[in-house]
């Protein structure tokens, strides 16, 4: 009884404590909802406040702004009506200047009318005096200028004459001087050997016995030896030699070879020359080899073709006047070289322009045309540079001075072919040039006589004083060379020197 009636006073306890807090949190409930529902209240009117403050803020700077667009749209249409203002001003003063313009043009057409018709009036009353002179005169234009300047000239003869000679003098003192020092210096600074060569040479043999060898059974094998070499071979009376004779250098030394060879081997047989000759000319083939690549090397001459350079090495067995052309090609490169560098001029170019400018003698026997031309159609063929065919064309005055390096080229060539024992002339031909160079200058009216001296380098020429006077004598000394240059071929350059000496003779009775 006591546990039921404990049960139920626990059982109404828990009830009333369940209603109790039931009611308590319904109360905190409501109280939380009555408090969000004020902090949304205030957030709301907060809000609206801000809007209500944006929204004004917003109407005032749009307001300021459409003030300052307003402003500024007025600015610049102030800007564009000043503008407009100031184009229509330049517009009107543009149309002025048009008019003016069509004025002057107009007025500039009218004078220059008037001008070339008042010329066209001068012209026909020049022409109507020049007839009108013709007529009274009785000479024509050129009849009368020729007979003015003749007497101009005849009155004013000296005075001329002193001025030419002073201004020529001057000038040439000037330029042979420092040509001399350039050409002085250049030469000192080359020095090479100038030894002729000749058409034939000379095979030294161990005993007369051999000769006969060498001649064979009914002179066969000699034969044999002059078809295979293509040279003479002359066995006579001299003792201890044979002379191998003919033009060709390379067949020379060809069949110099063969027949020390020959003599070296002592089987002496037509079979054995033919193998002997043969061999030989391989060797000589690569003795010319040899000889363009060091001829090259030895001049600073690089980047050339192989087949070029063994067509330099050919010229080792041709000579110009007794002067080897190889060593002449060398000579000459080193001189244009050295020459370039003091005048300026591209010395690559001045070398190679030298060294290659006898090129086409390689095979002048084999080729039709000179050796210029030959030599040009080779460097083309070679792609060579266009300035060194130019540099090596005009070394003969085949073809014109194109470029400085051209002329040192020709200047080099003079040097080496005029040096002292360089070259050497038959005697035929020698007195051939002195006879030509007497004929020539006798040929002119007033030449008393004439002189060839200094081996052919001077032609003096003594004129009649009453019939040549100073001033003529200048012109007929620039006639005579030009007739030399154009009839005769030498080398160098000859000094045409004319002598008119006046002799006033009388006697004491």
């Amino acid at each position: 009884m006591n546990i039921l009636y404990v049960a139920l006073i626990g059982l109404g306890a828990l009830i009333v404590g369940g209603g109790a807090g039931y009611f308590i949190r319904q109360l905190l409930v409501q109280q939380r909802k009555n408090t969000a529902e004020l902090k949304i209240q205030q957030l709301m009117l907060n809000a609206k406040t801000e809007s209500q403050e944006i929204l004004l803020n917003a109407k005032d700077k749009a307001a300021k702004v459409i003030e300052e667009t307003n402003k500024e749209v007025k600015r610049q249409e102030e800007q564009i009506r000043k503008l407009e203002e100031r184009i229509a001003r330049r517009e009107e003063l543009i149309d002025k200047k048009y008019t003016d313009l069509d004025k002057e043009a107009d007025e500039l057409k009218e004078k220059a009318e008037k001008v070339r018709e008042a010329k066209e009036r001068i012209a026909a009353l020049e022409e109507e005096r020049r007839k009108e002179l013709e007529r009274v005169a009785g000479l024509s234009e050129a009849a009368a200028r020729d007979e003015l300047l003749k007497s101009l000239e005849k009155k004013y003869e000296e005075d001329i004459l002193a001025r030419i000679q002073k201004l020529e003098r001057t000038g040439n003192e000037a330029f042979e001087r420092k040509a001399k020092d350039i050409l002085a210096a250049i030469v000192h600074r080359l020095g090479s050997s100038a030894a002729s060569e000749f058409t034939t040479t000379t095979v030294t043999i161990p005993n007369e016995e051999i000769k006969g060898k060498i001649i064979g059974r009914e002179g066969r094998n000699i034969r044999a030896l002059e078809r295979a070499a293509g040279v003479e071979i002359i066995v006579d009376d001299t003792p201890g030699a044979v002379i191998i004779s003919g033009f060709d250098p390379v067949r020379r030394h060809v069949a110099k070879m063969a027949l020390e060879n020959l003599l070296t081997d002592g089987r002496i047989q037509p079979a054995r020359i033919e193998e002997v000759v043969e061999k030989a000319k391989l060797e000589i083939d690569k003795i010319i080899k040899d000889a363009g690549e060091s001829a090259a090397y030895e001049v600073g001459v690089f980047d050339v073709d192989s087949r070029l350079l063994h067509l330099l090495g050919r010229l080792k067995f041709r000579t110009s006047y007794g002067q080897n052309v190889l060593q002449h090609s060398i000579e000459m490169a080193h001189l244009a070289g050295m020459l370039a560098s003091e005048l300026g001029g591209d010395a690559a170019i001045a070398k190679k322009g030298a060294l290659f400018h006898d090129i086409g003698k390689a095979v002048d026997h084999e080729v039709q045309g000179t050796h210029v031309e030959i030599g040009r159609r080779i460097l083309q063929k070679f792609n060579a540079d266009n300035r060194i065919i130019q540099a090596m064309q005009s070394h003969h005055e085949e073809y014109p001075y194109e470029t400085l390096e051209s002329v040192i080229v020709q200047v080099a060539d003079a040097i080496s072919a005029g040096r002292p024992g360089a070259r050497r002339d038959s005697v035929e031909n020698y007195l051939k040039r002195l006879s030509d160079l007497e004929n020539i200058a006798n040929s002119f009216t007033g030449v008393e006589k004439s002189y060839a001296i200094q081996a052919g380098r001077e032609i003096r020429v003594f004129v009649t004083p009453d019939n040549v006077s100073d001033l003529e004598a200048k012109k007929m000394a620039r006639d005579i060379a030009n007739r030399i240059e154009q009839e005769l071929k030498y080398p160098g350059e000859i000094k045409v020197n004319i002598v008119r000496e006046m002799r006033a003779i009388e006697y004491a009775r």
